[in-house]
């Protein structure tokens, strides 16, 4: 990283713990996607992420619908149904999204020596 000023690094903190806080963990982009693909039903989404357990799934589907990302939907039965949709908020996401995936795939080349993926 280029050197910086102290006052700039000091007001750039807290947008950066904001934007932190929205997408921390290992889940929230990864529900993000599963639901950008299709998946809208509370067990689709969970049978499409390998590992995230139902208690979990449904604290970060809460925090991203706090956070404005996520619709819930409830339709009516019998059965009840619960629907997940991405707000176009999320689309906000995309350029993080893809710098993330770019610089995980450099640093597993860097670090395991593997190969990037096509």
């Amino acid at each position: 990283m280029p050197p910086t000023s102290m006052g700039h690094c000091l007001t750039t903190l807290p947008s950066l713990r904001d934007a932190l806080e929205v997408v921390s963990g290992k889940w929230k982009l990864l529900i993000l996607v599963a639901l950008a693909t299709g998946h809208q039903r509370f067990r689709d989404i969970e049978r499409h992420i390998p590992g995230i357990s139902s208690k979990v799934l449904a604290k970060e589907l809460k925090d991203l619908e706090m956070h404005q990302l996520i619709k819930r939907t409830v339709q009516e039965g019998p059965p009840v149904l619960v629907l997940y949709d991405v707000l176009p908020y999320a689309d906000s996401l995309d350029p993080v999204i893809f710098a993330l995936r770019d610089w995980g795939t450099k640093h597993r080349q860097k670090i395991m020596g593997q190969p990037a993926a096509s």
